[in-house]
């Protein structure tokens, strides 16, 4: 039985992730930042990739954007599980601003 290598995916998904960041660093770094879950360093990167190496990097095997959150309840508030489904998404911003916080306070 033949395993799927999901290079293609990968490849498609890598650069798809890598074009909005960039946009989105050039338009609100500040925010963008927060959104990506990347530090200045990695932004100041993306933001000034060219084309070429853009597309480069997305050629990597390595799958480029991941989860930010390694904790079940706050991937439960961000699917809208909890008392109150319609403020999940607001608890879970919180939890996951609270966490960017300690991971900078560590750099």
């Amino acid at each position: 039985m033949k395993r799927p290598d999901f290079q293609a995916e990968i490849r498609e998904l890598n650069l798809a992730y890598l074009m909005l960041a960039q946009q989105m660093l050039r338009s609100d770094r500040e925010t963008a930042m927060f959104r990506l879950g990347v530090s200045k360093d990695v932004a100041e990167l993306i933001e000034g990739l060219s084309a070429a190496k853009l597309v480069r990097m997305a050629n990597s095997q390595m799958l480029m954007p991941s989860f930010r959150f390694d904790d079940a309840q706050l991937a439960r508030l961000m699917a809208g599980e909890g008392r109150d489904p319609a403020t999940s998404s607001l608890h879970a911003a919180i939890i996951a601003a609270g966490k960017a916080v300690q991971a900078s306070a560590q750099e």
